[in-house]
């Protein structure tokens, strides 16, 4: 068996990050938007990134070519075939309404092809899907707001908001009345933290903005006491290894903390997320880990039941999923003594 096997949650995707070269030149043709290439190797030569702007900026640009929703139907099914096949059975997806509003896209046209493809993947795919709608860190809180009750209309069509975009000198505060919004609203709570900026940013999106999960903080292992809060209260962080490491934040993959924050009992749960960027989706992350720090079945297993502890499904889905992931260790501990 092979890690791509185990059955997981995935919790940090964002599907505008799963476009892939091949399918951002078929778009590009589609509609008829000029592209520096339109040989996807050659695209791909472009994403060598120094820092999260660096990314950002071909990440928004390449968006230009999603104008209708049909292609938001594509974009959505590609991922969730992709992910599929990596073993992910429950997606929680982002997706950024103000790059697409600002591109002249009105909302229905995301939320109707995106919904559509989550739709299709459940009937035919088996996997279970919904969209978190991220705010855009670096518009500001005003305009989070403003695109939050534009959403209203759709509320049936998303399970919560999070924040994204570039982190330093846009702290959690700044969102603070947004997300006060949507918890009036019941919807899930999430923040990036704790990649870009420091652990500071972490302990704001717990207190400020009353989030249930933290995005990336793999910086927050710098502050013992955020580390125990973390722990005691087993605040999911959904973490990105190979992200990490091609930003920057990381300068290589032996040194990431992520082995160090499951020995010290945080909730951490492995994710891809923008994988057509960064080299790697959810089963590309998990082996990269597995050879890197030779994770043993245990561990594999610790990190795929996380992942379904930290999703927002029911309590008897996630008990259901779970006993998967412990059946599929049972499944690999026989093979491996010969059994």
């Amino acid at each position: 068996m092979t890690v791509a096997t185990w059955p997981v949650a995935e919790l940090h995707v964002h599907i505008e990050g799963t476009l892939e070269t091949e399918l951002l030149v078929t778009l590009a043709r589609r509609n008829n938007v000029e592209l520096p290439s339109y040989d996807p190797a050659a695209l791909r030569d472009l994403y060598r990134f120094t820092d999260l702007q660096s990314f950002l900026d071909i990440y928004y640009e390449n968006l230009a070519v999603l104008r209708t929703e049909a292609d938001f139907y594509d974009l959505g099914m590609a991922y969730l075939t992709r992910a599929s096949a990596a073993g992910v059975r429950r997606a929680e997806i982002f997706f950024d309404p103000q790059t697409h509003l600002a591109n002249g896209i009105p909302l229905d046209v995301v939320f109707g092809g995106l919904t559509r493809a989550l739709g299709d993947a459940r009937a035919t795919l088996g996997i279970s899907a919904d969209l978190i709608l991220c705010f855009l860190r670096h518009l500001g809180g005003r305009a989070a707001m403003e695109t939050l009750e534009a959403a209203l209309p759709y509320l049936d069509q998303f399970i919560g908001v999070g924040l994204d975009s570039a982190e330093v000198g846009f702290p959690p505060s700044l969102f603070t009345e947004v997300f006060a919004k949507a918890t009036a609203l019941g919807l899930h709570r999430v923040a990036h933290a704790g990649e870009e900026g420091g652990p500071d940013y972490v302990r704001e999106a717990l207190d400020l903005l009353g989030v249930e999960r933290i995005d990336h903080g793999i910086r927050a292992i710098e502050d013992h006491d955020l580390v125990e809060i973390l722990r005691k209260r087993q605040i999911p962080l959904t973490v990105c290894p190979l992200s990490n490491v091609c930003l920057r934040a990381i300068p290589m993959l032996g040194l990431h903390p992520l082995p160090a924050m499951l020995a010290v009992g945080l909730l951490v749960t492995v994710n891809s997320d923008d994988p057509a960027y960064f080299g790697g989706y959810v089963d590309d992350n998990l082996a990269a880990l597995q050879r890197e720090f030779s994770l043993d079945h245990h561990q594999m297993a610790t990190l795929a039941r996380n992942s379904f502890v930290a999703s927002f499904l029911p309590e008897d889905e996630k008990r259901r999923h779970i006993t998967a992931v412990d059946e599929h260790l049972e499944g690999l501990l026989r093979l491996t003594s010969g059994a």
